[in-house]
């Protein structure tokens, strides 16, 4: 089956604006109920915009406990002098990664070798830049969290798990060929081949292992999974409390990085990858497993959350954006995401 056909017949593939059909109607009846399109706004007071677009993740980060990777803001097209004096002071090394301030999707996010290759995507970059520490855990999951502003327990609603995009050597093939063999693969292998080169001809050793992307984001053939079954009173106290510490945040995806499922559960051995706001998505809903209608319940169900949620805390004094604030926004985000063209 041609990759054409495969992403026809899978709509975890397909555009997001086919997927949101029936979402754009119950949009629009929760933009009347509130007279704007951006009632978002007041989902996550804490969080610019809700965390729905041109939201800082640095930002985001000075707002939790100390349980995300070190990590440093840089400006566009840094000098080699500052980003030295960055990685200097914050002990940061490498390998490291790169990932745009204000980004959604994965976009622009490199795993970083060499000073050499960081001054190449810095050189390149139009915009505010993090660099931070590899996080040393191998397992990652997405864990969607919601928690209405008049309570003090909220609820996790979703967990997806990530597999990375991940090849096993045999000894004979190369990078490359071993992609081809999966069809979640082989659909990354222009962009990669952008970032690697020559090394997509490498050989691997029989039973080598070499994660090409080293986070889990669906667009770069990570593969999602739901695990929505390891729910447990353990850990959505878990989450709780590291939401709680985080204020004015009601609704949203955590992905995170951990060592093993028990210690995790038990608030050790893990740390935060990101937060996303209101723009999250339940990302169990694209286990190859579940149908589209599933993924339409979902989805529903989420915005009605956030919904609610925006209601409440606009009604505590939380102020919507108007639809002016809101298409300014909306233009400097379409006009941020121009600065990605060519990463």
């Amino acid at each position: 089956m041609s990759l054409f056909l495969h992403k026809v017949f899978h709509w975890e593939y397909w555009p997001t604006y086919i997927v949101y059909v029936p979402v754009y109607f119950q949009w629009a009846w929760y933009a009347l109920k509130s007279r704007t399109l951006f009632f978002f706004n007041a989902s996550n007071p804490a969080i610019a915009n809700g965390g729905f677009f041109m939201e800082s993740k640095k930002q985001i980060y000075d707002l939790l406990p100390h349980i995300f990777p070190k990590t440093e803001l840089l400006p566009p097209c840094a000098s080699i002098n500052v980003i030295r004096q960055k990685i200097v002071a914050s002990g940061i090394h490498f390998p490291l990664i790169f990932k745009p301030d204000v980004g959604q999707r994965g976009t622009a996010v490199r795993r970083i070798n060499t000073l050499e290759e960081l001054l190449k995507y810095s050189g390149r970059s139009e915009f505010d830049f993090l660099i931070q520490d590899l996080i040393p855990y191998q397992n990652e999951v997405g864990i969607f969290y919601v928690r209405y502003p008049d309570q003090q327990m909220g609820r996790i609603t979703g967990i997806v798990s990530k597999e990375f995009l991940i090849v096993t050597g045999d000894g004979v093939s190369s990078i490359e060929t071993l992609m081809r063999k999966d069809p979640r693969h082989a659909m990354q292998i222009p962009k990669l081949r952008k970032q690697m080169g020559k090394r997509l001809g490498e050989v691997l050793l029989s039973g080598e292992k070499r994660n090409l992307v080293p986070y889990g984001n669906h667009v770069r053939g990570c593969k999602f999974t739901d695990a929505s079954h390891l729910i447990t009173p353990a850990l959505t106290q878990t989450i709780n409390e590291i939401c709680l510490r985080i204020p004015g945040f009601y609704f949203g995806r955590l992905d995170i990085m951990f060592d093993n499922w028990p210690d995790f559960e038990n608030a050790e051995k893990f740390q935060v990858v990101e937060i996303n706001g209101a723009s999250s998505e339940p990302t169990h809903i694209y286990d190859p497993k579940h149908s589209l209608f599933f993924g339409w319940k979902e989805l529903m169900r989420h915005v009605r959350y956030m919904y609610e949620i925006s209601a409440i805390n606009h009604r505590n004094g939380v102020p919507y954006l108007s639809h002016k604030q809101g298409m300014r926004e909306l233009r400097d985000y379409i006009d941020h995401n121009k600065k990605f063209d060519g990463f």
